[in-house]
Order: C-alpha cells, then structure tokens, then sequence
C-alpha cells in the first residue's frame, strides 16, 4: 500500500455505499486502490506472505491451517466459532484460501476455518499444499 493509505479507507467507503457493502461482506475492496502496482503484483502472486514462512520456521505459524486474523475481525466475524479458530495454529495457507479466497464472505470464510479444524488431517493439508502451489503459480492468489 501506499503511504497513508489505510487512513483513506473512511473516505473511500463513505463517499461510496456499494463499496462500503463490500467491505462490509468481505472485508476486502475489488481491485484495491490503495495498492502500488507493484504491491497489486505481489499480492497476485501471494509473494507478499513469504516473509511469514519464518514464523514456521520458529513455530508460530504452520504451513496449512486457518489465516491469522485480527483480534477485533476474530471478535467480529467468528463470535461462537471463534473457539475452533483457535484451536488450530495459524497457517500460511488454509482452506478458505483454496476455496475462493476474496469471492467468500466472512461467514463462509468462518465456515470454511471450522471445517479445516473439525476435518484436519495429513491427507487434507496435502490438498491444501497443493492447491495453494497451484493457485500461486497461476496468479490466482487474489
């Protein structure tokens, strides 16, 4: 993002009620214009979460389990659900990311976090693992 550009998100959503619909439902904005081109190509090929693989490597993260999300967007979107979040260490990818990733609302996504915690297993994270190599090679990633 560009410099200052989170502090634009009032603006852009208060001038706009359709765009404020969306962020409500997904907590993202459609061909974001807070982003640099560049920060648009990384975030396209998901390079952009390659500084996190040292949070595996120290252990604070997994390679497959569901996102890390704010603690305010924890307390918002899962309410009840929150405890089966919690219950898995936080991936670098998830289901939700393989599963139509920004085209989910946040109640699917929460859906999607309780299932991966209810269903884990090594043969399910493989599926994700490869899905997500497949997604990042083909730019899918957004």
């Amino acid at each position: 993002m560009r410099p200052g550009a989170e502090g634009e998100l009032p603006d852009l959503l208060a001038g706009n009620d359709d765009l404020s619909d969306v962020w409500q439902r997904y907590g993202k904005l459609p061909d974001e214009p807070r982003i640099t081109p560049f920060g648009r190509m990384m975030r396209r090929y998901s390079l952009d979460e390659l500084p996190q693989l040292w949070n595996v490597l120290v252990g604070d993260m997994s390679l497959v389990g569901p996102r890390p999300v704010p603690l305010e967007e924890l307390r918002a979107a899962y309410g009840a659900a929150a405890s089966c979040y919690l219950s898995c260490r936080p991936g670098l990818s998830g289901l939700w990311q393989v599963s139509g990733r920004n085209r989910l609302t946040h109640e699917q996504r929460v859906a999607l976090d309780c299932r991966y915690a209810r269903d884990r297993s090594l043969s399910l994270d493989l599926v994700i693992l490869l899905r997500t190599v497949v997604s990042v090679l083909h730019g899918t990633g957004c």
